[in-house]
């Protein structure tokens, strides 16, 4: 599994990372031996939220044992994000995953509480060794340009986002600006929520080509087009031992210049929207 800098002059982590939205919903064991698959093969970057009921209970038991080999994030609902809820939030998210620190802290949207307070909690419980950097999610550029103005420069470690093929907003304004200033782009629902290409379509059966043309899974062609640039981060959410390891190989996939361009054209961003898309 190749690494990257996540930010600027932050940590090498692994390209392809592991999400756990709805990972409570299914059986513990399986789910818990999804995760466990994942790190073995180098999917070391374990994404959950406070949001996401149980799911950092079920990390907690996944991970028992080599916290340190991980990166780990969580992330404040906005209904919490106050300077005093942001800390006790993450104080919850700790015990709830057994751990001493979180490796990165994400607003998980942006709410009414002032950024001032959030970022100043962040900041409070950096010192604190608590969490070792801090981010956000579903911000636009304009939301990035009032934390960035809050926070100075070089604070955001990264911002997670909608990121699929058929949902490439973000490639307008917020890859660049993350690019810009040195922040990470996490992408999440890289599939998309139950939209991943049919096989049957003109853009399924291009993603099959490749994949065959590499001994790879169209799944695995999408991963690495998604992290075709610098910063960017897919984090897919496996069910299976089975689905992790497709996961995987994603991380080791390189697509040339023409493979790209075909599935830029397959998949085309379109225009820039009103509103940054998100789930």
């Amino acid at each position: 599994m190749r690494q990257q800098p996540f930010g600027a002059g932050g940590p090498q982590v692994s390209l392809i990372g592991q999400g756990t939205w709805y990972l409570d919903r299914g059986d513990r064991k399986r789910a818990i031996a999804a995760l466990q698959r994942g790190i073995e093969l180098g999917m070391t970057h374990i994404d959950t939220a406070e949001m996401y009921g149980d799911a950092e209970l079920v990390i907690a038991d996944a991970i028992a044992g080599q916290r340190e080999n991980l990166f780990i994030v969580s992330k404040v609902l906005p209904s919490n994000a106050s300077r005093r809820g942001t800390i006790t939030a993450c104080e919850r998210s700790l015990k709830r995953l057994k751990t001493d620190y979180l490796d990165c802290y994400l607003l998980h949207w942006r709410g009414s509480y002032p950024l001032e307070d959030t970022v100043a909690a962040f900041e409070e419980l950096v010192a604190a060794g608590k969490i070792r950097s801090w981010g956000v999610s579903n911000f636009d550029t304009d939301d990035l340009d009032q934390l960035r103005a809050v926070s100075g420069r070089g604070r955001i470690a990264c911002n997670q986002v909608l990121y699929h093929l058929q949902e490439r907003a973000i490639e307008h304004g917020v890859i660049p600006w993350c690019a810009k200033h040195g922040v990470a782009v996490v992408a999440y629902s890289p599939f998309g929520h139950n939209e991943f290409p049919s096989p049957r379509s003109q853009g399924g059966q291009l993603l099959q080509s490749i994949a065959d043309a590499h001994g790879a899974t169209p799944h695995q062609v999408a991963l690495s087009f998604l992290a075709r640039a610098p910063g960017l981060f897919p984090i897919p959410k496996a069910s299976s031992a089975e689905h992790a390891a497709d996961n995987a190989g994603g991380g080791s996939l390189t697509l040339d210049a023409a493979e790209i361009a075909a599935i830029d054209a397959a998949f085309p961003r379109g225009p820039k929207p009103h509103s940054l898309p998100m789930l």
